[in-house]
């Protein structure tokens, strides 16, 4: 008889899942790696508070229409990651989009419940 084990997500296990929920557009999956009661912080945006709005913005004001995350390092621990790397893709009126990126994250319990992104550009 095998017993059951639980299986603890590193957060840059959930770095790596998130991305790839976001490219594949599987908005209801958001909640597989993100806390109802997430924050996240995205520039040219007031704070996402909680699952519902972080669904929203992907599904109706999120500028992309079709793209993929190039990750280049993820550092983390079971709490914090950090992220960085390039997004290309194409925007809902069919412009090409290249920017890079960075991230950072705080997990509990197995979720994501803060996210960060920076992007490179001239800011002050």
């Amino acid at each position: 008889m095998t017993s059951p084990t639980t299986v603890i997500r590193s957060a840059g296990n959930l770095v790596t899942e998130l991305f790839t929920i976001i490219d594949a557009a599987r908005w209801d999956d958001l909640g597989l790696v993100f806390a109802e009661d997430c924050v996240y912080d995205r520039p040219g945006y007031d704070p996402l508070r909680g699952l519902a709005e972080i669904e929203h913005f992907y599904r109706v004001e999120r500028v992309v229409a079709t793209g993929h995350h190039q990750v280049r390092h993820v550092v983390s621990d079971l709490e914090t990651a950090a992220c960085w790397g390039r997004f290309t893709g194409t925007s809902r009126t069919g412009a090409p989009l290249d920017e890079q990126f960075s991230d950072a994250y705080t997990v509990r319990d197995g979720k994501i419940i803060s996210r960060r992104t920076y992007f490179y550009r001239p800011a002050i």
